[in-house]
């Protein structure tokens, strides 16, 4: 089995990060430096980096605060918000991020995930989905949860992995910030899909979430969370020690 990644997210607002529940009620958290620093030294596998209101403000993601964070860290960096073109992958690519996420401006320009996937690898692109179930179907949205697009959510992710996709990050809004597990049936309707690497995205509220994650969806690649890493109520040595006694290799 292929080593599975724990990934931090730090959702960043006005310079600050900042988590929710079902994408709303947004509360101050602490400095994206300190805790991308704390992070790269405390085991993360990776790190995700998404400016979230970018995209439903109209404006380029803040790149000043991005290049210092990223000089404090020593694992991959995953970057998304504002990203419209492939100067924004430029862009933030050149302030140290190792891999650009796109999610509305996709959505609005399906042909940038091609370009950027010729211009820079698919490994580079990394193809981030708001989900939440509407009429018992999987919708996308855009614009950080707030906008419907009526965009079927499996044929958007199918048309983005043959587009150059390299990677999806699934992000339930039914499950974000709820800490009752990860989206299971929505993660295998996506597993069941494509090849390419997939990050549950949403709802962990413990490390068992993320054992029965990796047991019951052997496909997925990594868990992604935020809150339960922000406030210290999973310590990611002591996660990664308990997936390790389950028998879900990861690194150490």
């Amino acid at each position: 089995m292929i080593t599975k990644r724990i990934i931090p997210c730090l959702d960043v607002r006005d310079g600050r990060v900042v988590k929710g529940v079902n994408f709303l009620g947004l509360a101050d958290v602490s400095s994206p430096v300190k805790l991308a620093e704390y992070y790269s030294r405390c085991g993360a596998d990776e790190l995700v980096f998404y400016d979230i209101t970018a995209s439903a403000e109209g404006r380029k993601l803040f790149t000043d605060i991005l290049r210092e964070t990223a000089s404090k860290v020593f694992i991959p960096l995953t970057v998304g918000g504002g990203i419209n073109t492939t100067d924004d992958f430029d862009r933030v690519l050149k302030c140290g991020a190792d891999k650009v996420s796109v999610n509305s401006g996709a959505i609005r320009d399906p042909g940038l995930i091609s370009a950027a996937a010729r211009r820079y690898g698919s490994q580079c692109v990394v193809l981030s989905v708001d989900v939440k179930r509407v009429g018992g179907r999987f919708r996308v949205f855009a614009k950080g949860g707030r906008e419907d697009t009526g965009l079927d959510a499996l044929e958007w992710i199918a048309r983005g992995v043959d587009m150059g996709a390299g990677e999806i990050v699934l992000n339930s809004i039914d499950t974000d910030g709820v800490k009752r597990g990860f989206d299971l049936e929505m993660l295998a309707a996506v597993c069941d899909i494509v090849s390419v690497p997939v990050i549950a995205s949403g709802g962990a509220g413990s490390a068992g979430d993320f054992v029965t994650l990796f047991r019951t969806l052997p496909k997925v690649d990594a868990g992604l969370a935020a809150s339960i890493f922000h406030f210290g109520e999973v310590e990611i040595p002591a996660l990664k020690e308990e997936l390790a006694r389950s028998g879900i290799p990861v690194r150490r």
